[in-house]
């Protein structure tokens, strides 16, 4: 009956924090149909666009460690929530709008309710799911990320396409705002993400836990190391498909399908990685995806519009499926109690990468050509290999060490 019950709480939790992630990706990535309607709109240039995903990144990056200061403060479930309703607002002030000025400020505002939900949802299931089968749980959270980008971005060009996108993202911004009434019932429904920095004890010695709570910090820096190459990549490539796309002959109205395309196989391949971490082993799985997404982001360059709408949703597979890894690694060099404080360094380091590297390769094809600019970025992609050599003894040593923890135990 026990089993039962701590079952039950743990998918509710997962359910929780996968729910925040389908909202919080599909309003965040529904940027990448929008951003071509801006630049259209406004006459913005390609290091303009790249500005603009910057605001909304780097304002990511820039509140995700005190989101995990406040959760430690008042819980993640009131934090979650409230950033959600945040976000939703940011979205709906959209609509009001008026050039690039205007847009850069909501943005800024939008991405720091979107900051709180990678850090502090993955903290609740990774605590959650402790026992074990994290990083299968992980996978199912990003699972959720990818539906929601398949979901908004395709409606959101629906709705941009019938009626304008000013009323798209008023829709989805008050979507988000009842989503975060949603999440927090939720998770207090399922008592996850309501404890403090007053009530974390360490080893019965009825102190508060102070530092960061990073156990090793080689293997957390290689890991990080690694997300941020992953995370810049990916951001940089998604800002300027949809213009790759349209300079192949695709019209902004197939721009959303195209996106679906990728994103189904992001969703797929965050699932797929997940399980396959837990059975082929990490490094394999991550040297895997990252050699396929260098050499697709080639192929797909330099295919033509036909080839490429095929290649997507394999693209989609590699491109996203890292990152489910990554996640569920973290724990292994982390102390339990400090895992909000450390998701958030590691989304800060991989979302304020993935916020710089937009502005770089904009000017880069504003000089050179959106061709050279993607080519470039494809080739950064494989300097993740080596870095999984230097990580390969650091988790075989934290393997060893947790075995003779469990025996100790024993």
């Amino acid at each position: 009956m026990i089993k039962n019950v701590d079952t039950k709480h743990r998918r509710g939790v997962l359910a929780g924090g996968g729910f925040a992630h389908f909202i919080h990706d599909g309003l965040n990535d529904s940027l990448f149909v929008l951003l071509p309607l801006w630049a259209s709109g406004f006459g913005l240039s390609h290091a303009q666009v790249g500005f603009l995903r910057m605001c909304i990144s780097g304002s990511l990056a820039l509140f995700q460690v005190p989101a995990g200061f406040l959760a430690e403060r008042f819980g993640e479930r009131a934090v979650l929530a409230a950033g959600t309703v945040l976000a939703g607002c940011g979205f709906s002030l959209l609509g009001l709008t008026d050039g690039f000025s205007s847009l850069a400020v909501v943005l800024f505002i939008a991405g720091a309710g979107c900051a709180v939900q990678h850090p502090l949802a993955s903290s609740v299931i990774s605590t959650a799911y402790d026992a074990g089968g994290r990083r299968t749980a992980l996978g199912m959270y990003n699972f959720s990320g990818d539906l929601g980008k398949m979901v908004v971005p395709f409606t959101v060009a629906a709705i941009a396409g019938a009626y304008g996108w000013k009323t798209g993202t008023f829709a989805f911004g008050l979507i988000g705002i009842l989503a975060g009434a949603i999440i927090y019932f939720v998770l207090s429904h399922f008592q996850s993400g309501n404890r403090s920095l007053h009530t974390d004890i360490i080893h019965g010695a009825g102190q508060p836990m102070r530092g960061w709570g990073i156990r090793n910090r080689r293997g957390f820096t290689i890991l990080s190391t690694i997300g941020v190459i992953d995370s810049s990549s990916r951001l940089a490539f998604m800002t300027f498909l949809p213009f790759l796309l349209m300079e192949k002959g695709m019209e902004i109205t197939g721009v959303g399908f195209a996106l679906v395309l990728i994103f189904a196989g992001g969703a797929a391949g965050k699932l797929i990685c997940g399980f396959a971490a837990d059975r082929l082993g990490i490094l394999s799985t991550v040297v895997i995806t990252e050699l396929a997404t260098g050499g697709l982001m080639l192929s797909l360059i330099a295919a033509e519009l036909d080839v490429a709408m095929v290649t997507l949703p394999i693209l989609g597979i590699a491109l996203n499926g890292t990152s489910s890894v990554l996640y569920g690694t973290i724990g292994d060099f982390v102390e339990p109690e400090r895992q909000a404080r450390a998701f958030g360094i590691f989304y800060t380091l991989g979302v304020g990468s993935g916020a710089l590297a937009p502005l770089a390769y904009g000017a880069v094809s504003d000089l050179w050509g959106l061709s050279i600019a993607l080519t470039s970025l494809a080739a950064t992609v494989f300097l993740t290999l080596p870095l999984c050599v230097a990580l390969r003894p650091v988790l075989r040593a934290t393997k060893s060490v947790e075995i003779q923890r469990f025996d100790l135990s024993s």
